[in-house]
């Protein structure tokens, strides 16, 4: 099959021809019709991963993945071959990841049935920054009408992030360059999402909108001592970058390192939010899977939301 692998780490993954996974025990065989690119996917090109999980050559990358359960594995229960599933791929090493014609994954975790009304694109793009964005948003246990400041609004988790804490009726504050970052921030939801541009003076901008500190701030991106400063005493922090107490020394805050839980439960939730329309997933450029490489790229760059990849 087709898939986008790397030989070795560091280095730049490729499109290259690779034996298609068989589905083990307790796994499905998908066939991938839709994927996206993560920051999870970066990392592991850069090497970052090294030590840490064990890596198989050739290593294909990819987490999120929608499409059609090919095969079942022994002892599988509630799926069908032909059932529509997304999901993100959760297994204990690197190697057979999603950007890539056919993907295996447990049955048990990491995976859930497509709902009516949800475009397979969307689910494809949903998985990791869905579950990410919902978990950080759980561990602040933002409420209705507390100030919750979102760093790296523009990116994938960012977006679902601003969306989802609206929902909470919390007042954001998102960071964005001016023009069209900012735009795309604001015309996510219908809330009145108030946005500060972090390549200027961060604190004034956010003292000016919560001058007795905002109540909670979401971690994606920049600095996430400064983001702590800017906490009312009390308040709470949410990191997937790592962020741990050290940083913010002998401030009265709380500090939660979050890694996305892909359980079924979320996934469903978030599918279901998506059907309905209470969501939206991001996806702001499509690339097919001969083009992965410039989606990689893209999303090197900068790109706002989710890039898709179509790979079949």
């Amino acid at each position: 099959m087709r898939a986008f692998a790397l030989n070795e780490v560091p280095s730049a993954p490729a499109v290259a021809e690779v034996e298609t996974p068989r589905p083990r025990a307790g796994e499905l065989l998908v066939k991938v019709a839709v994927s996206s690119v993560n920051g999870f996917d970066a990392a592991t090109a850069a090497g970052y991963l090294q030590g840490m999980t064990e890596h198989r050559f050739p290593l294909v990358i990819g987490k999120d993945f929608a499409g059609t359960v090919e095969a079942l594995g022994e002892g599988v229960e509630g799926f069908a071959v032909g059932d529509m599933v997304f999901g993100v791929v959760m297994k204990p090493f690197l190697g057979t990841g999603s950007l890539a014609e056919y993907v295996s994954v447990p049955a048990g975790y990491g995976v859930a049935h497509i709902p009516a009304g949800l475009d397979i694109k969307d689910a494809g793009a949903l998985g990791l920054a869905g579950t990410a964005a919902f978990d950080s948003l759980t561990a602040l246990d933002v409420a209705e009408g507390e100030t919750v400041l979102i760093s790296g609004a523009t990116g994938g988790v960012g977006a679902l992030a601003v969306q989802l804490a609206a929902a909470r009726g919390a007042r954001v504050i998102a960071t964005a360059r001016p023009g069209a970052e900012a735009d795309f921030v604001t015309g996510l939801t219908d809330a009145d999402i108030k946005v500060v541009d972090f390549t200027g003076d961060l604190e004034a901008q956010v003292r000016a909108l919560a001058p007795e500190g905002v109540d909670a701030a979401l971690h994606l991106a920049g600095d996430g001592g400064q983001l702590a400063g800017l906490l009312r005493p009390g308040g709470r922090i949410a990191s997937t970058l790592g962020l741990t107490k050290d940083v913010v020394e002998d401030r009265d805050v709380a500090v939660h390192s979050v890694m996305a839980d892909a359980n079924a439960q979320t996934l469903a939730v978030l599918a279901d939010r998506a059907a309905s329309g209470a969501l939206s997933v991001p996806v702001t450029a499509t690339y097919p899977l001969e083009q992965a490489e410039q989606a990689f790229a893209a999303f090197g760059a900068g790109a706002l939301g989710k890039i898709a990849v179509t790979c079949s």
